[in-house]
């Protein structure tokens, strides 16, 4: 439109030749006519679009809409599934047909108003029913922007609600999620009702029934309340949770909460559950939900013991020292290298069991590929291959009391320091890491820093006290003293001279 008044202008307000014009921009002079012969955008797309080769293909297509129709959203096939489909019919044209012909049908069977599902009103006795789901959000933790993952649980019949932040929507956390919330609630009630969450269901049979996951229904048989999963994309059945996510993430997320870590945030959140319970139940505004929880919290099942909330994995302990989970390494000791072992994990902390026994534990790591190492893992490699104190990543990093690391610093200085340090830490393993930082302080003191004298600190500290000295002879006396009886020696003398 602008080429169209720029040549109408030029040329009867400027008086300009038509081939100038059609010179200057580039354009044929039939077409400069044609400009100025009219006022309006010219339109060039067709009225109608022709699809000869989508011809006898319509109704097949129609069909597949229709029946598609009827499924939940996240299950009808795409534009390009139903291209896919025709082309293994023998349709031979493009794919741009296809997709205007879907677009086009779908707005002309779009539902109207008054076609919009109808609800029944639903009712809940106390201690009956809770409902579950997972929402995400975005907060800053440690300054760091993190989408997190939040569970949400409420109480169906006094509307009290508990949420929990986790870095992931895990298996282990979905358990420790719950141990949180029935301590929170105080007891447990009859039934759960969920989504067909992949860490709760493993297969969805025709109506309700379900396979649950194995590890799942440990928990739900530890607490003893019944799994109920939804109807697939029937969100309805637990719709207060459903409206709960909104609510939450307009109360408590907006604008952006920010926390250190997210034990902070946690605790924030079960602050601000309990100050929420302060509201007018939502259809009886008779009374507060707290009011509401009051009569509801004794019909809950009360707990006995938290459940073991963990995943185990069987790992092999690699020549480093490591085991590998979820994209990290995580230290073991050295004696358990090429091994297999248990690797326990939960929500946030990790821990390795041998034999029966917990021989490692560790703070669970949601950075990929870091290393997560216990220095004193390695405390056997050290003794056979000081040099790698110098360098072993494990050692780099090592967070030790400044005495015992201003005593390290001036070792490593001297010859053969590295493995009279090493001859320390050994030591210290023993008697602890006190009776060392102690025995750096005193040396550091001394102006004199050598292994052997670190070494001597440390067991003139840890020594065993010596036992008191008794004088016998203070507190021992005899009755009856012996008496002197010289003849005993004549009488020897005498048999002495016989012979």
């Amino acid at each position: 439109m602008d080429i169209i008044a720029e040549v109408r202008r030029r040329h009867l307000v400027s008086r300009e030749s038509i081939s100038s014009i059609a010179r200057s921009l580039k354009i044929s002079r039939p077409t400069v006519r044609k400009h100025l012969s009219t006022e309006i955008e010219p339109f060039y797309q067709r009225d109608s679009q022709p699809e000869p080769k989508l011809g006898s293909f319509k109704p097949l297509l129609v069909n597949w809409l229709e029946v598609d129709y009827q499924l939940p959203k996240n299950q009808r096939r795409t534009a390009q599934r139903l291209f896919e489909g025709l082309v293994d019919e023998g349709y031979s044209g493009a794919y741009d047909s296809i997709q205007r012909f879907v677009k086009q049908w779908k707005i002309d069977n779009k539902k109207s108003p008054s076609t919009k599902q109808a609800f029944v009103p639903l009712a809940f006795q106390p201690g009956e029913v809770c409902q579950f789901d997972w929402s995400q959000e975005t907060v800053e933790i440690g300054g760091r922007e993190l989408k997190i993952k939040v569970a949400h649980f409420r109480l169906a019949y006094s509307r009290k609600m508990f949420v929990v932040a986790y870095p992931r929507e895990t298996q282990e956390m979905v358990m420790d999620a719950h141990n949180k919330a029935f301590a929170f609630y105080g007891g447990v009630p009859l039934q759960m009702v969920y989504d067909n969450l992949k860490t709760v269901v493993d297969t969805v049979f025709v109506g309700k029934e379900r396979q649950f996951n194995r590890r799942f229904m440990a928990l739900a048989n530890h607490y003893l309340f019944e799994p109920v999963a939804c109807t697939p994309a029937a969100g309805w059945e637990k719709g207060q949770v459903e409206n709960q996510v909104g609510n939450v993430r307009e109360w408590l997320f907006t604008p952006r909460a920010k926390f250190d870590s997210f034990t902070d945030l946690n605790a924030w959140l079960t602050q601000r559950c309990e100050e929420l319970s302060s509201r007018k139940h939502p259809t009886l505004p008779s009374q507060t939900i707290a009011e509401y929880f009051l009569k509801e919290q004794p019909l809950l099942r009360q707990i006995t013991t938290p459940f073991a909330g963990y995943i185990e994995h069987l790992l092999k302990v690699s020549r480093t020292c490591l085991v590998r989970l979820d994209r990290n390494n995580y230290s073991v000791p050295a004696q358990w290298v090429g091994q297999i072992v248990s690797v326990r994990v939960t929500a946030y902390s990790l821990s390795v069991v041998a034999k029966g026994e917990i021989i490692a534990e560790h703070q669970r790591s949601f950075v990929r590929d870091e290393m997560v190492c216990n220095p004193w893992h390695y405390l056997s490699v050290l003794e056979k291959k000081p040099g790698a104190l110098r360098h072993g990543i494990p050692f780099q990093a090592w967070d030790l009391p400044e005495p015992i690391q201003q005593v390290r610093k001036k070792l490593l200085q001297q010859d053969k320091g590295d493995k009279a340090f090493v001859d320390c830490l050994l030591l210290a393993k023993d008697v602890g890491i006190d009776a060392f930082e102690t025995a750096c302080e005193l040396t550091l003191e001394a102006g004199v820093v050598t292994g052997s004298i670190v070494l001597n600190e440390i067991r003139r500290l840890t020594e065993p006290a010596h036992p008191k000295e008794l004088n016998a002879c203070q507190h021992l006396q005899l009755n009856d003293e012996p008496q002197a009886d010289f003849q005993h020696y004549d009488h020897l003398l005498g048999a002495h001279n016989v012979h």
